[in-house]
C-alpha cells in the first residue's frame, strides 16, 4: 500500500489504515491545518522539496502483529539489515525496534525488562494500550503549531518508538531503534515519545540509513522526552542519510529538578540537515548536555547544532560541536542559549569546533546567547582550523601515507564523540568517518 501527495483525505486514509481512535485522527487533521499555514524555515539552507511527489505512507504487508522473529520477517528485507548490521547488534542490546519505510516490522525487548514494567513499542501501539500515558506527555514538549516539518510529522506520522521507564528503575543495556528508508521519493516521518519516569535512567540508541537514488527523499521526525525528578536520559544517534535525504528533525527533552539530559548526535550523510537537538532545563539542579558531530561533503550542507533552555535554578548545559567541511561541503553550527530571569546562579558552556580539509568548503557558526539575570554566566569558545602540514609531515614522516595521516587527525579530532559511544558503535562510527574522508 503506497499514499503519494497529501491531502485532507490522505491524512484520514492514514489514520483509517492504522485505526486510530478519534483523538488521533483529530490531531493529525488539526496538525495538516497548520501545516498548510505555516511558511518553510525562514533561516539555514535552501529546502527545495515537491511535497506532493513525496510518499507519505508505505507499507509491502500490512501486519497488525509486529514480529519478535527474524524468521517471519521477509528474507530480502532481513538479508538487507543483516548486511548493514543491524541483527548484529542486537546481541548487545535491552531491546530492538526496526522501522522500514513507515512501518514498525520487528520489536523484541529483553525478559527481564518486561518484569521491570518497562514498555518499548511503536507509537502506534502505545496509543491503542496506554492512552492515558500517551495523551498526558504527547504533543506537549513539541507543538504541532511548532514549524512547517513539526506539523506535517504531526500529520502523517507512522512508527517510530514509545519507551517509558518506571520509577527507580535502571537498565543495563540500551534500547535501540533503526530507521531504514528503501525507495524513491520516500517520506519517513517517525515519532519517538520517551519517558523516563523518576529515579531513573535509560540510554536508547537510534540509527537511520538510506540507499542513494537521483530523486530526494524526506527525514521529518519529532522526538519528545521526559525526564523525571532525579532521572537520568542518553540518546544516541548516528544518521547515516544517503546524499539525496533531507534531514528535517525536531528533538526536544523536558528536564525536572536534579534530573539530566545527554543528546549524543552525529550527522555523516544527508543532502540537508536541520537538526538542533534541545533541552529545557524546567527543574532546578537540572542539566542538558549536547555533543554533536556533523561531516558535510559535496553537495551537503549540514545545518546542525543544539538549544539549551534554562528555566530552573542552579541548571547547567555543555555544548560541544564538532564539524568538518570537505570537497565543497557547508557545516554550519546553529545554536541558542537562553538562560530565563529565574534561573538565577545557572551555567552554560558552548564550545564549537570545525576542521576544514580544502580551500573550497565552508563552516559557520551562528550562536544566539542570552542572558537575564546577573547571577548566572555563558562562556561560548569557536574554533576553525584547517589540518596542518607540518603535522601531516610529522606523521608521513614515520612511515605513514598520506591518506592514513589526514585520517588519523580527524578521528583524533573527534575523539569527544567518539568518547561517548558504545565500543560497537565507536567502530562504526570509525568506519563511516573513513568512507566520506
Amino acid at each position: 500500500m503506497e499514499i503519494k501527495g497529501i491531502d485532507v483525505e490522505k491524512v484520514k486514509a492514514i489514520s483509517n489504515i492504522k485505526k486510530e481512535d478519534n483523538w488521533v485522527t483529530d490531531y493529525r487533521l488539526d496538525s495538516f491545518s497548520k501545516f498548510e499555514k505555516l511558511n518553510m524555515p525562514s533561516f539555514g539552507p535552501k529546502i527545495d522539496l515537491d511535497f506532493s511527489e513525496i510518499i507519505y505512507y508505505k507499507a509491502n504487508e500490512r501486519d497488525e502483529a509486529i514480529q519478535n522473529d527474524w524468521n517471519n520477517v521477509l528474507k530480502p528485507v532481513v538479508d538487507e539489515l543483516d548486511e548493514l548490521g543491524v541483527l548484529e547488534s542486537e546481541k548487545h542490546l535491552g531491546g530492538m525496534g526496526v522501522q522500514y519505510e513507515s512501518e514498525v516490522i520487528y520489536h523484541k525487548m529483553l525478559e527481564e525488562l518486561k518484569e521491570k514494567k518497562v514498555v518499548f513499542t511503536s507509537i502506534e501501539m502505545a496509543m491503542k494500550k496506554y492512552p492515558g500515558l500517551v495523551k498526558k506527555y504527547f504533543g506537549k514538549i513539541v507543538n504541532n503549531g511548532e514549524n512547517k516539518f513539526a506539523a506535517l510529522n504531526s500529520a502523517v506520522f507512522s512508527g517510530g518508538s514509545f519507551i517509558y521507564i518506571p520509577p527507580n528503575t535502571t537498565l543495563d543495556r540500551p534500547l535501540q531503534s533503526y530507521f531504514r528508508i528503501n525507495s524513491k521519493n520516500m517520506g519517513q516521518f517517525e515519532r519517538t515519545l520517551i519517558i523516563v519516569d523518576d529515579n531513573s535512567s535509560l540510554h536508547y540508541i537510534e540509527g537511520c540509513t538510506a540507499p542513494t537514488y537521483s530523486e530526494s527523499s524526506l527525514h521529518a521526525a519529532v522526538v519528545e522526552i521526559y525526564v523525571g525528578k532525579n532521572s537520568h536520559c542518553r540518546y544516541s544517534t548516528i544518521q547515516n542519510w544517503a546524499p539525496n535525504v533531507y534531514n528535517l528533525v525536531t528533538k526536544r527533552a523536558m528536564v525536572d529538578d536534579n534530573g539530566s539530559m545527554e543528546w549524543i548526535d552525529g550527522n555523516i550523510g544527508s543532502k540537508v540537515t536541520m537538526k538542533y537537538p534541545c533541552c529545557v532545563l524546567k527543574g532546578d539542579n537540572s542539566q542538558g548536555t549536547c555533543i554533536t558531530i556533523s561531516v558535510a561533503s559535496s553537495g551537503q550542507e549540514q545545518d546542525s547544532g543544539a538549544r539549551m533552555i534554562h528555566l530552573g535554578k542552579n541548571t547547567k548545559s555543555n555544548i560541544i560541536s564538532k564539524s568538518i567541511a570537505r570537497n565543497g561541503g557547508n557545516a554550519t553550527y546553529r545554536g541558542k542559549v537562553l538562560i530565563n530571569s529565574g534561573a538565577e546562579k545557572s551555567i552554560s558552556n558552548v564550545k564549537c569546533d570545525t576542521l576544514i580539509l580544502d580551500e573550497i568548503s565552508k563552516s559557520d557558526t551562528i550562536p544566539v546567547n542570552s542572558c537575564f539575570n546577573k547571577s548566572s554566566s555563558i562562556e561560548h569558545e569557536a574554533t576553525v582550523s584547517k589540518i596542518s602540514e607540518d603535522n601531516l609531515f610529522y606523521l608521513m614522516s614515520r612511515g605513514i601515507s598520506r591518506e592514513r595521516a589526514m585520517e588519523l587527525i580527524v578521528l583524533g579530532f573527534l575523539e569527544k564523540f567518539r568518547e561517548e559511544l558504545p565500543m560497537e558503535y565507536a567502530v562504526e562510527l570509525n568506519q563511516l568517518i573513513k568512507r566520506n574522508l
